[in-house]
């Protein structure tokens, strides 16, 4: 689907609740399926499920400018793509990158979100500014073709707790690295050097029902993101996953919450 000037790859089955969901920075559809944090065949038996790679992403097409990936301009696409769809109404959520598009897409079009699932929220306000440094490192190191010290950084940086001996995980940054064409990851590279959620202000004005699912032992997704963003929301709650096996309790509570709501 063309919109707002570039091509998105999507899919878009299921039946119940409408809800749209975003990937995390440098995933895509095909690699969220690879890594099987959330069971996507279980939660369509449940709800009709729109998802879709970020430009930049996947299948979907590059764009030049790093503002184009900053997360409000992604929180448009979305909010362009279900137009486009004839989706007036749903639940937002996503990983990281993309729990951070529903957010600001809730800012854009409050009359538009009526719940938000909030996976894995990333760093914000006071600790993203040394992880746009780390991003703009990142998108330097792949300009000048240095690999390797990405690859070696990679390497050093401990999983978050529920996923410590998965292969999956420790696997796909190197994959990612390496299939991924240099000029579209330093692009998106660049633009999560220039992105932060909406301020804290804004996000306490968002009065639907949430649900945050953060783990433990990941910098780049502090427990601090989520408990403050859960103190922010009115009608938040948070669960915590410092095991794998509460890690697979994700699938049955995103379930969950979308037959409450």
């Amino acid at each position: 689907m063309h919109v707002r000037g570039v091509g998105l790859a999507y899919e878009f089955c299921g039946d119940g609740p409408t809800v749209v969901w975003g990937h995390g920075l440098t995933s895509s559809m095909a690699k969220e399926n690879d890594l099987g944090m959330l069971d996507w065949p279980s939660i369509r038996r449940h709800a009709r499920v729109l998802r879709y790679d970020a430009r930049g992403h996947g299948a979907s097409d590059s764009t030049a400018d790093p503002q184009t990936y900053h997360w409000r301009e992604l929180a448009l696409d979305q909010l362009a793509l279900t137009t486009s769809l004839g989706i007036d109404v749903y639940v937002a959520g996503g990983a990281s990158m993309g729990c951070a598009t529903a957010l600001h897409a809730a800012i854009i079009a409050p009359e538009r979100i009526a719940a938000l699932l909030l996976v894995i929220p990333p760093t914000a306000w006071e600790t993203r500014t040394a992880q746009q440094g780390n991003y703009e490192l990142a998108a330097t190191l792949v300009d000048n073709g240095q690999f390797d010290v990405l690859l070696a950084g990679a390497a050093a940086t401990p999983p978050p707790d529920p996923l410590v001996g998965v292969d999956a995980w420790a696997d796909g940054f190197e994959r990612t690295l390496l299939d991924t064409d240099p000029v579209r990851l330093s692009r998106i590279f660049r633009g999560a050097a220039i992105a932060d959620l909406p301020s804290p202000g804004q996000i306490a004005t968002i009065d639907v029902p949430v649900t945050i699912l953060a783990w433990t032992g990941d910098p780049g997704h502090p427990v601090t993101t989520a408990e403050r963003l859960a103190d922010l929301l009115p009608q938040a709650t948070l669960s915590l996953a410092s095991t794998f096996d509460e890690l697979r309790t994700w699938t049955q509570r995103s379930i969950d919450f979308l037959g409450a709501v």
